[in-house]
């Protein structure tokens, strides 16, 4: 997989990108990334990208003409319009999911336009967003951190980048449920013990545990997931 992401800040985005599993996954050629420094695609002597918006109002919107020049460009990759997504995180998208980040994992090349200040030139998003994505409601300084998720959320289930495959099947938001309770050694730690089961070696009594655990904890934490699974 192919990710590229623009933006005015590339130092936030270079660091988490070559550490942890994301590290791994362009370590073992799963994914390899490729970061745009959205001033470097303006023609102007100050590398302007932002100007006060038509109509008056507060803050900065990020001008059209740098953005079209930085997204045309990387959209050159694409090995066809199927395969590829310009995604724009922003709390206006669409709610994002597990099942989404399954779904971006089976593309071969994912394109982030990272906003900022008070917003992007509308133009932009009509014209070359073919997604839009919000990790919930709520407001950052900038699409950076939300980019960054996602991108994590999706490289780590591409084939060969965890070392146990089925991890990834198991976590939070698989078949609905959240996660249940881990344990490791010792098995005793300032008077609390590890469930008996888990030390019974009964391998199929311990994944029916493990899967009403899983039931439990999301009909308490989350029963709207519960509503979804029925």
């Amino acid at each position: 997989m192919r990710v590229d992401v623009i933006t005015a800040f590339p130092e936030i985005i270079d660091e988490p990108l070559h550490s942890s599993i994301p590290a791994q996954a362009e370590k073992k050629g799963a994914a390899a990334y490729y970061i745009h420094d959205l001033r470097d695609f303006t023609t102007d002597k100050h590398r302007q990208i932002d100007d006060t918006p038509y109509g008056g109002g507060p803050g900065m919107i990020l001008k059209p003409e740098p953005l079209f020049r930085a997204i045309e460009f990387v959209r050159q990759e694409c090995e066809t319009h199927e395969q590829c997504e310009v995604i724009f995180p922003t709390p206006q998208g669409e709610p994002y999911s597990q099942e989404t980040a399954e779904e971006l994992s089976g593309l071969t090349h994912l394109i982030f336009v990272c906003g900022h200040y008070k917003g992007v030139d509308e133009r932009v998003r009509e014209q070359l967003i073919t997604r839009e994505i919000s990790l919930g409601d709520f407001v950052l300084s900038g699409g950076e951190i939300p980019t960054l998720a996602i991108i994590d959320s999706v490289v780590r289930l591409l084939p060969g980048v965890l070392q146990d495959p089925e991890s990834a099947t198991t976590d939070s938001f698989s078949e609905e449920l959240l996660d249940g309770p881990h344990y490791t050694r010792p098995a005793e730690f300032r008077g609390m013990r590890v469930p008996e089961i888990l030390l019974s070696g009964h391998h199929e009594n311990i994944a029916n545990w493990r899967q009403e655990k899983r039931e439990e904890r999301t009909r308490t934490r989350r029963k709207d997931l519960i509503a979804k699974r029925k």
